[in-house]
C-alpha cells in the first residue's frame, strides 16, 4: 500500500471530486440530528448520484438508467429528494 502525502488532492482526483460534490450539494446545506439523519442523507445522495445525476465524464449520461427512453410528447415529472434539495426531472411513459 502506498501512503499519499497530506493535502495532495491531484493524486486521487475522483475521490476528491466526489467528496466535494457531496459536501456542496448535500452535507453543507443540512443540520443533522444524530447518526440516523446523516446516514439517510448520504444514502439519498448516493441514490441520486448513481441514478439521477448526469456525469460529464460519461458524456452527460447517467451511471444507472432506471427506465427506458420515452417519446417526446410525454409530460415531464419531477422527483425530489431530501426535501427538494436534490431534484430529478424525467418524461413519463406515454
Amino acid at each position: 500500500m502506498i501512503r499519499l502525502p497530506p493535502r495532495s488532492p491531484n493524486l486521487n482526483a475522483y475521490a476528491e471530486r466526489f467528496v466535494r460534490s457531496i459536501k456542496d450539494e448535500c452535507l453543507n446545506r443540512m443540520i443533522f440530528i444524530g447518526h440516523a439523519s446523516l446516514r439517510r442523507a448520504v444514502r439519498e445522495y448516493m441514490e441520486h448520484y448513481h441514478e439521477e445525476c448526469n456525469h460529464q465524464g460519461l458524456d452527460n449520461r447517467l451511471i444507472r438508467v432506471r427506465k427506458p427512453a420515452t417519446t417526446d410528447d410525454a409530460s415531464v415529472r419531477r422527483y425530489a429528494r431530501l426535501g427538494g434539495m436534490l431534484n430529478f426531472y424525467h418524461r413519463e411513459a406515454a
